[in-house]
């Protein structure tokens, strides 16, 4: 039997997330369709950073002694941008997902949307600020009230601000006024990160996954979900994808020509990007001035309320044939 290491939990704030995500992996992998081809093992990392092998605490060389393949179950920070991948590389350790430099690429939004215009995809205008450092800046009050005039200066309002390495909607502030911008500097949304500044681009909200040599395509493309968010909330607010405030319409109630498009950027990003596996792309479709390309996941939610289940759902298939297919990518990596 192969030996799968289902790393789960992790330093980030995405930590409960990443908990369900990883249970849901090992459920499918203990059930009848799976249970007689694999043997999973639970490795969680807590919060503090500490490894566990079903609950008993052990060092990294003895995760890596005791599977054959990783499935990265692991959201945000050291799970997505790269740094488990650096260190399974390292270890010659086959994992699921996208490689190191890739995973690192699309989890940076700024890296990120460069390459979507470099692709010729758009993306909302946007500006990077720095992270506020206490003793070099100047007084929080004096700070604050600069940088929102900067934004207000260079940027339409409204505006989304969120930071810059995270995973989708975490984090994420919409501001309407200049107020609105000062309060939330004021508050420190920047005291421990870079933080992106983004035009509010308005219209329909949809996302698209994406699967390698899936059905016999190279690319495979699952439809295209609409997500309707109350106006309460914010677009993919952190939330309301994951308390299930938001309705998800899988297919999507979009034309033809949208459909059409957003599956074309899906597949352009993913193979632009050079990401692996699978990934998910988030898209806004403005009535007049088309679609626009907000961030990519290369690492989708597989919890209950997570969006790739529910494509995969549309199209006939199911998660356990998801994790099979995953897990044999991984070991021909």
């Amino acid at each position: 039997m192969i030996k799968v290491g289902v790393i789960r939990g992790g330093i980030s704030s995405e930590y409960e997330v990443s908990l369900k995500t990883g249970s849901n992996v090992l459920s499918h992998l203990r059930g009848e369709k799976l249970n007689s081809i694999y043997k999973p093992i639970d490795i969680l990392i807590d919060k503090d950073g500490v490894w566990h092998i079903n609950g008993k605490p052990v060092s990294i060389a003895d995760v890596f002694h005791s599977v054959d393949v990783i499935f990265n179950a692991l959201h945000g920070d050291f799970g997505e941008d790269g740094k488990v991948q650096q260190m399974l590389d390292q270890w010659k350790i086959p994992y699921t997902g996208s490689g190191a430099f890739a995973s690192a690429l699309g989890y940076n939004k700024v890296l990120s949307k460069e390459q979507f215009s470099l692709l010729g995809i758009k993306t909302p205008k946007y500006l990077m600020i720095p992270k506020y450092e206490e003793g070099v800046d100047k007084s929080l009050d004096v700070y604050s009230r600069n940088i929102s005039k900067q934004i207000h200066d260079k940027l339409s309002p409204p505006w989304i601000l969120k930071p810059l390495s995270s995973g989708s909607s975490v984090g994420m502030k919409m501001c309407k006024t200049f107020g609105d911008i000062e309060g939330v500097f004021l508050e420190g949304i920047n005291m421990n990160t870079d933080i992106l500044v983004e035009e509010l681009i308005e219209g329909k909200e949809g996302t698209v996954g994406v699967v390698n040599n899936f059905r016999g395509k190279k690319v495979y493309i699952l439809p295209p979900v609409e997500i309707r968010i109350p106006k309460s909330k914010s677009f993919f607010d952190y939330e309301a994808k994951y308390t299930g405030i938001s309705e998800e319409i899988c297919p999507g109630n979009f034309s033809r020509s949208e459909k059409d498009e957003l599956e074309r950027l899906a597949g352009l990003i993913h193979t632009g990007l050079n990401l692996n596996h699978y990934s998910r792309s988030d898209f806004i479709i403005d009535p007049k001035k088309g679609i626009y390309a907000l961030e990519v996941n290369t690492l989708p939610g597989l919890t209950d309320e997570s969006l790739v289940p529910k494509m995969l759902n549309s199209v006939g298939s199911d998660v356990p044939t998801f994790i099979d297919h995953i897990i044999k990518l991984a070991l021909k990596r």
